[in-house]
């Protein structure tokens, strides 16, 4: 008997393989343009939500005797603009608004878009195609158009331009969630647990989705940095935030006029919005490289 029993010390313990989240991390580590992105993403949050604490002034405080103040003059870091105010805290506070604008838009997006492309992909049939028509519309319209259209109808806030930027946006998460339900809906894991009895809400969302989100995260990432763009580029027309609101746009919109002779009042604000689009840009790139196993290394 003893011959037979195996000898357990000369076994060597099985190495685990590194779990998916693991090697995920990995991969997103070796991406420099990620690591880069997230930083700046990161910066950006904090400022948005320590911007009482960090802004050396009130961004609507006025001071007609410091207009037009040059950088580092007159206690301003930044300098001030044409009414005086605190270009610094202005743009602080302007990169809580930019975040609130990114995600909200996105978010909004992001419920619609799935919600559709989830019922359109998974039943299919005269829904699907009545969907899909509906969205060929849309996407018929520039999204520029499209949201400045959504805006004019609704009239110029900031409330009503996240709202148009998250519609502008539900065409693309549609067709991209319809496109991977459909490629998931016939797989042998929903065979097996639709003969199970799973009902089709656990289905589509249950079991459907959670192996869709790899596109719709990199998407909802390069998503937050054209929602803020398309933000700035809305108030530049008059069609977003209303002043005296700390926002990036309608601070380029309102002081181009001294391009020229205070230079930095249109300078400053356009770097605050060039570095917040170029950090989700590059994190969403690095996202995209972290998820499809073609294009890692």
């Amino acid at each position: 008997m003893s011959e037979q029993l195996l000898d357990t010390e000369s076994i060597e313990p099985i190495e685990k393989e590194p779990g998916r989240f693991r090697e995920a991390l990995h991969q997103l580590k070796k991406n420099k343009g990620a690591i880069a992105g997230l930083i700046i993403i990161a910066i950006f949050l904090f400022i948005a939500v320590f911007a009482p604490v960090i802004a050396p002034h009130d961004p609507l405080s006025q001071n007609i005797e410091l207009r037009k103040s040059a950088p580092f003059t007159e206690g301003f870091l930044l300098g001030s603009d044409d009414l005086g105010r605190d270009l610094l805290s202005r743009i602080i506070y302007g990169g809580r608004i930019s975040m609130i604008i990114g995600v909200v838009s996105v978010g909004i997006a992001l419920v619609f878009g799935i919600l559709i492309g989830v019922i359109s992909g998974y039943y299919g049939g005269w829904l699907d195609k009545i969907i899909m028509r509906l969205i060929d519309i849309m996407l018929a319209f520039p999204y520029v158009l499209l949201t400045i259209v959504i805006v004019a109808m609704l009239g110029p806030s900031l409330t009503n331009a996240m709202i148009a930027i998250g519609i502008s946006q539900i065409p693309r998460y549609v067709r991209m969630v319809r496109a991977s339900v459909l490629a998931e809906k016939e797989a042998d894991y929903v065979v097996a647990e639709r003969s199970l009895g799973a009902s089709n809400f656990e289905l589509m969302f249950r079991s459907i989705l959670p192996n869709c989100l790899a596109p719709i995260s990199v998407q909802a990432s390069l998503g937050v940095g054209e929602a803020i763009l398309s933000s700035a580029a809305l108030s530049f027309l008059g069609l977003g935030a209303q002043p005296p609101t700390p926002e990036w746009g309608l601070m380029i919109a309102s002081s181009r006029e001294f391009i020229t002779s205070a230079w930095w009042i249109v300078t400053f604000p356009g770097i605050a919005t060039l570095l917040a689009v170029l950090g989700f840009n590059l994190f969403g790139d690095g996202l995209r490289d972290m998820l499809d196993p073609k294009l890692r290394d």
